[in-house]
C-alpha cells in the first residue's frame, strides 16, 4: 500500500498537466458587465439616436433622454425604458455564453465518433496492444480521450506491477480514471449556470418591466381625473410590451441553448463512464 500512493499522484500529475483551461475565467465575470455596458450603448446610441424620432429631447439629458415618435420599429423599442438595456446585456450574454460554450464543448468532443473510438482502444485492449491505444487517443483529443488516456497510463504500469493483485490493480485503474474526470467535468459545465440564470431572471426582469410600464399607463389615466393622456398612455403600454418581448425571447433562446449543451455534455459524461468500465473490465479479464 505503501507503494501505491507514490504512483498515483505521479499518474494524477500527469492527467492534470492535460486539463488545464483558465482562459474561460476572465469570461465568467468580465462578460457578464461588457454585455451590459454594450446592451446600455445598443439602447441608448442606436435605438435612442435622436435622428430616429420625430421629436428628440432637447433638454440635454444624456443618460435617459426622453425622445417622442420613434420614426420606426427599431427605435420604437427605446420607449421600452430603462429595463430594456438590461434585457438586451442578458441576450447578449446568452450569445456570448453560447458561443463560449459551443467552442468548449465541440473541442471536448474531440475528434469523431465517442462510441467508434471506445470500440477501437477495447479493439486494441483485447489484442493487449496497449500503445496503440494509447494512439487512438492521441488521435481523438477529446475529454473521453483525456480520461482513457489517464487511465490507459495507468493500466499499461499495472501490467508489470508485481507487488498488487488483480483486485487492487483493478481499483488502482479505476481510481485514475475518477481522478481524471473530476478534472474533466468542471470544465465541460462551466458558465452554463449563467444559462440557467437567464432562463429564469429573463422572464422576471421582463415582468418588471412590465409593471413599470403598466404603472405609468395607470398613471397616465388618472393624471386629468381619469381622462387621462393618450401619448403618454401609449408609451407606457409599449413600455410593459417591449420589455416582455425582449424577456420571453431572451428566456427562450437561454433555455433551448442550455438544453443543446446538457445534451451533449450528457453523451461525453456517458463515454466517460463506458471508458472507465472498459478499462477495468478489459484488465480484470485479460491479467487474471
Amino acid at each position: 500500500m505503501a507503494e501505491q500512493r507514490p504512483a498515483a499522484s505521479t499518474t494524477s500529475t500527469k492527467a492534470t498537466s492535460v486539463q488545464p483551461k483558465r482562459s474561460s475565467n476572465a469570461i465568467s465575470w468580465l462578460a457578464p458587465i461588457l454585455c451590459i455596458i454594450a446592451g446600455y450603448c445598443i439602447w441608448r446610441f442606436m435605438m435612442g439616436a435622436e435622428s430616429g424620432f420625430k421629436q428628440p429631447d432637447q433638454s440635454g439629458a444624456w443618460f435617459w433622454p426622453h425622445h417622442v415618435g420613434p420614426k420606426d420599429g427599431f427605435h420604437g423599442i427605446y420607449e421600452g425604458g430603462i429595463i430594456v438595456p438590461l434585457l438586451i446585456g442578458m441576450l447578449l450574454m446568452v450569445i456570448v455564453f453560447s458561443i463560449e460554450r459551443f467552442l468548449t464543448i465541440s473541442k471536448a468532443l474531440g475528434k469523431g465518433s465517442i462510441a467508434d473510438f471506445i470500440r477501437k482502444v477495447q479493439y486494441h485492449l483485447a489484442n493487449r496492444n496497449v500503445d496503440a491505444a494509447l494512439a487512438e487517443c492521441d488521435k481523438q483529443r477529446g475529454s473521453v480521450a483525456n480520461v482513457m488516456k489517464a487511465g490507459l497510463r495507468r493500466y499499461k504500469e499495472m501490467i508489470n506491477e508485481t507487488g498488487l493483485d488483480t483486485e487492487q490493480k483493478v481499483m488502482s485503474i479505476q481510481k485514475e480514471v475518477e481522478e481524471a474526470t473530476a478534472l474533466e467535468l468542471p470544465m465541460l459545465q462551466k458558465n452554463l449556470v449563467f444559462l440557467s440564470t437567464i432562463t429564469s431572471v429573463g422572464t422576471l426582469v421582463a415582468l418588471l418591466g412590465t409593471v413599470i410600464g403598466m404603472i405609468r399607463s395607470f398613471s397616465s389615466l388618472g393624471a386629468e381625473g381619469g381622462g387621462g393622456n393618450a401619448g403618454a398612455l401609449a408609451q407606457g403600454i409599449s413600455e410593459a410590451l417591449y420589455n416582455t418581448a425582449l424577456g420571453i425571447g431572451t428566456s427562450a433562446l437561454a433555455l433551448i441553448m442550455y438544453n443543446i449543451f446538457t445534451t451533449k455534455i450528457d453523451s461525453i459524461t456517458y463515454g466517460i463512464d463506458e471508458s472507465g468500465f472498459t478499462l477495468t473490465q478489459s484488465f480484470a479479464s485479460t491479467y487474471k
